[in-house]
């Protein structure tokens, strides 16, 4: 088992510990599953929307515009050519899908090969669980200046995270509040400083 520091808001050690299995923080990361995985999410985020005009339905006439021998220059068909000012484009891109098939079994291992090497890294901290009154981003900015995260890239995983802390985060770019059992691969590496609440921690090894 490996073990990490309980820390408060405050960034003070609160004198516990969490224990974290090696079958989910331990294992030999697989790179090939941690790029399928990414590839996989970013293909999902495409809207595949894109499209261009093509020779067939740019406005113009499909007259011949001269005849087709001695003029000098090469001969020409329709105005709508893509060869002409105005024509359509060769082989323009098409409204596509971009999403792909990948098995749960190397999600679930890319998963976990993106939380091993963060946790190789030291970019894995625990916190004790937390919640606002008020959603205010004052309160959310103290807690990282106390966790020293104020100018790093970080994201916060909670269990059914408290809306005010989730509304107070919303404005801080490098800050980032998310539902521990929506977690990605993407999400991890992406992470900087991953920062777990402690409750989140058995139901993470639970879901993953």
């Amino acid at each position: 088992m490996m073990e990490l520091k309980v820390y408060d808001i405050k960034g003070k050690e609160t004198g516990r510990t969490v224990q974290l299995s090696e079958k989910i923080f331990g294992i030999e990361p697989n790179e090939h599953a941690i790029y399928l995985a990414v590839k996989h999410y970013l293909a999902n985020q495409r809207q595949g929307t894109h499209k261009s005009k093509e020779r067939g339905e740019v406005k113009g006439s499909t007259r011949k515009i001269k005849r087709q021998k001695g003029t000098g220059t090469a001969r020409a068909g329709a105005i709508r050519n893509p060869l002409f000012k105005g024509g359509g484009r060769v082989f323009g891109p098409r409204p596509r899908n971009y999403s792909f098939k990948l098995n749960k079994k190397v999600k679930r291992l890319a998963r976990k090969s993106a939380l091993s090497t963060m946790m190789k890294d030291g970019n894995i901290m625990v916190v004790e669980n937390f919640d606002f009154d008020t959603p205010k981003t004052k309160n959310f900015v103290e807690v990282l200046k106390s966790l020293k995260l104020d100018d790093k890239k970080s994201t916060f995983v909670f269990i059914n995270p408290n809306k005010n802390v989730y509304l107070s985060s919303r404005n801080l770019p490098k800050s980032k509040v998310v539902n521990g059992l929506n977690l990605n691969t993407y999400a991890i590496l992406n992470a900087g400083k991953l920062v777990f609440t402690e409750d989140a921690i058995p139901e993470i090894e639970a879901n993953f």
